[in-house]
């Protein structure tokens, strides 16, 4: 099997990414409905964030990396592999 080019790794990534973003905007919708209250959701090319009062959640892409960070100081990072799935630093 070949690889494709860089080009479309990047183009896939990029739509996967935007998918991530708009899958968070309808689970943060769907999630505030009985409350009626919403989580903002802000993308842009490298940086997910969604922010529900003091609350926030950052995912930074860079390629095939994704870190996430929380309000509170907590972070990891996560990885696509190969056979495309998601490690984290625990191997997890």
């Amino acid at each position: 099997m070949t690889s494709a080019p860089a080009h479309s790794l990047e183009a896939l990534w990029a739509e996967l990414w935007t998918s991530l973003a708009s899958l968070l905007r309808s689970y943060t919708a769907a999630h505030g409905l009985h409350a009626k209250r919403e989580a903002a959701v802000e993308l842009t090319e490298e940086k997910i964030t969604v922010r529900h009062n003091e609350k926030w959640l950052r995912l930074d892409r860079n390629h095939a990396i994704l870190t996430w960070t929380r309000e509170n100081g907590t972070m990891g990072t996560m990885e696509r592999t190969e056979s495309r799935t998601l490690r984290s630093a625990t191997n997890e």
